[in-house]
């Protein structure tokens, strides 16, 4: 089956073919770095990552760009309130974002861009915009002039003439339309600057990432990313300065993640009810974030709440207890039939199809994790058997792996024990075998108190981690 991506600039789904076969090149906007970023950013965060987890798992070679965007009207409050400079906000919460998206078990990105990084860059793109005559200036500032571009409200299908019914009383009198959109801010006495051809001053939102994505990926993307709130203005005004520039398209595929509501509400500041990744790390499982940002289809709004985690919790702990249970009947598996391995070959076979089948019908991770699930009861039912053998046991392992691969749902590899808790077990296994029964409940009581959990099978004991 061919993969095909629901592409908001057609309103279809659509074939993806890469403009070079076997490279991808991959483009989605990442946080204006003036504090901690919150759970509407880690969608994308996530969901993007599994993008291109899954592209890399067919074999394409991704350029995956997210951008910083570390100068704004918000760095510059937030360095005021704080006290400091601009460049000290955007270090500290760059920082905290790598942190967090490492705590997500996230890809770093090929390349994280900074605007202040880019400037000539962008400087040098405005120069094009105003030299063709789709930009003007205008007391120091720089406007796109949207008149000049006849397919401006394409992405979001909007036009002109009603978007210039809904310019609110009091546009900057400067613009020629009201529709029309920053470039270049003049400097305010104070603020961050740099020097131009219209005078001291700083990027506007939108051209930075038309800057920088023309930089480090070229004239067309195969695929640009982002939350549905970016379609408009942001993307929408990103295609209208690339485009008038290049004549080409920015990008042959747009791809938009919905909403997250917190409780059946949108999330909003003046309800107060944001809830930052830094925060849930501290409560929710990796695992149980990914799965539950996983759980709904990427264009559908996903609801944040108690019961929606609890249940994310509930299968993030069957999967984890399969692939366990897996491990530990490693040590005492014994050769079995072949019949039996080549049954469980094709079965396993069988899942891979229909996960990938799911993945390939616009990355539909709802239908996919139902395919693990498949791969869970099939797992179940192997190990009710009294003998399995190392071969069957490994078949299974790696068919987890190979999905995990793509949706990095497994917790990471346990910690070896330490050597006192090491001697514990060893002590209890005595006193079971003893019938000292009192001492091998004090000690399973002790190593719980550690954090650890003992469960005796036929096998012999195994341990987890709470």
């Amino acid at each position: 089956m061919t993969l095909r991506i629901y592409n908001t600039l057609t309103r279809e789904k659509e074939d993806f073919k890469s403009l070079v076969p076997g490279k991808v090149k991959m483009y989605v906007c990442g946080p204006t770095v003036y504090d901690y970023i919150h759970i509407g950013n880690a969608r994308p965060a996530i969901f993007f990552d599994v993008v291109r987890r899954y592209l890399e798992s067919l074999d394409y070679d991704v350029n995956y760009v997210v951008n910083f965007t570390d100068v704004d009207d918000k760095l510059i409050r937030k360095a005021e309130q704080l006290g400091t400079t601009v460049p000290e906000v955007a270090e500290r919460f760059i920082a905290a974002f790598y942190e967090n998206i490492e705590g997500l078990g996230i890809h770093k990105a090929t390349i994280n861009p900074r605007v202040t990084e880019n400037i000539p860059e962008i400087i040098a793109l405005i120069e094009e915009l105003v030299a063709n005559g789709h930009a003007y200036e205008n007391g120091g500032d720089v406007f796109f002039r949207t008149s000049t571009f006849p397919d401006y409200g394409k992405l979001s299908h909007q036009n002109l003439e009603e978007l210039q019914l809904g310019i609110r009383i009091g546009v900057d009198e400067r613009k020629e339309n009201g529709q029309d959109f920053v470039l270049w801010k003049a400097a305010k006495p104070g603020e961050i600057n740099w020097a131009s051809p219209w005078g001291q001053g700083r990027p506007g939102w939108h051209i930075e990432c038309s800057a920088m994505a023309r930089k480090y990926l070229g004239d067309t993307l195969d695929i640009h990313g982002g939350g549905h709130d970016l379609q408009f203005p942001h993307h929408e005004c990103e295609i209208a300065q690339s485009e008038s520039v290049t004549g080409k398209p920015l990008a042959n595929y747009w791809m938009h993640n919905g909403y997250i509501n917190i409780n059946n509400e949108k999330m909003s500041k003046s309800l107060g009810n944001g809830i930052t990744v830094q925060d849930m790390l501290t409560r929710i499982k990796p695992a149980v974030i990914r799965y539950f940002m996983l759980s709904a289809h990427y264009r559908s709004p996903l609801n944040f709440s108690d019961e929606t985690i609890a249940q994310a919790e509930n299968s993030i702990e069957r999967i984890a207890n399969s692939v366990a249970n897996i491990k530990h009947r490693m040590a005492a598996a014994v050769s079995a039939p072949g019949e039996e391995l080549a049954a469980l070959q094709a079965r396993i076979a069988d899942i891979k199809a229909q996960f990938n089948a799911k993945m390939d019908d616009d990355f539909n991770t709802p239908d996919a994790i139902t395919a693990v699930f498949e791969l869970v009861s099939e797992t179940n039912l192997h190990l009710q058997r009294s003998v399995v053998s190392p071969e069957a046991l490994r078949l299974l392992l790696e068919a987890f792996e190979s999905f995990d691969r793509v949706f990095g749902l497994l917790p990471a590899e346990e910690e070896l024990l330490d050597d006192e808790i090491d001697a514990l077990i060893v002590e209890r296994t005595e006193a079971r075998a003893g019938k000292n029964w009192k001492r091998a409940d004090e000690i399973r009581d002790l190593l719980a108190d550690q954090g650890i959990i003992l469960e005796d099978t036929p096998q012999g004991i195994r341990w987890k981690r709470k």
